[in-house]
């Protein structure tokens, strides 16, 4: 029984080999490069699978990237478009390290339109104010421009820290009550920022 079983193992290449649609490919070839061939679609398909796969990831992660800078610069120009570059930066900053707290949503764009119940005004209320707008203005060229290029080095940490930890800010205009519960990290142009 034992040499039967053994002269149907060995004999398995001759009749895969005969029956299979890739024999051509094999008529003057050994067992191992019959079943290398025979193998072959299966790698090749599985390859597609994984450079598909891969180009996917790719563009998903370069359009998030898109739509966080937009999203970015969007805040940067409606909060701080009059302030100095290091003003539009420590706003950009403090979205930032929303992004990063566990405390507020997991991206840019999450962060920028998060609205939270106020009890006070029984209604919710934007993150920031330019949110709550029912239209907001086209941007203008040379601001925009600016905007982007700090929401570019914002994102890609390629500025000095402004407002380290900062979560918060207000224009110095004004007094919200929240303020007071707040450590005051910095004053730059015209808005104040909070741990």
């Amino acid at each position: 029984m034992f040499n039967s079983l053994l002269y149907r193992a060995s004999s398995l290449p001759a009749v895969l080999r005969r029956y299979s649609p890739y024999s051509w490919l094999s008529w003057h070839a050994d067992d191992l490069t019959f079943f290398t061939l025979l193998g072959l679609p299966v790698v090749m398909l599985g390859l597609m699978f994984r450079f598909a796969y891969t180009d996917h990831l790719q563009v998903e992660s370069e359009q998030r990237r898109f739509a966080d800078l937009t999203c970015l610069a969007r805040n940067i120009y409606f909060e701080a478009r009059g302030e100095p570059m290091a003003g539009q930066y420590a706003v950009a900053e403090v979205t930032m390290n929303r992004v990063a707290s566990k405390r507020f949503p997991g991206t840019v764009c999450a962060v920028v339109h998060e609205a939270r119940w106020d009890r006070i005004r029984k209604r919710y209320v934007g993150a920031f104010s330019w949110t709550e707008l029912d239209s907001v203005p086209r941007p203008k060229e040379v601001p925009w421009e600016l905007a982007t290029l700090v929401a570019v080095a914002t994102y890609d940490n390629q500025e000095a820290l402004k407002v380290p930890g900062a979560l918060f800010f207000h224009a110095d205009r004004i007094a919200p009550r929240w303020s007071t519960t707040k450590k005051l990290v910095a004053q730059i142009g015209a808005h104040k920022f909070y741990e």
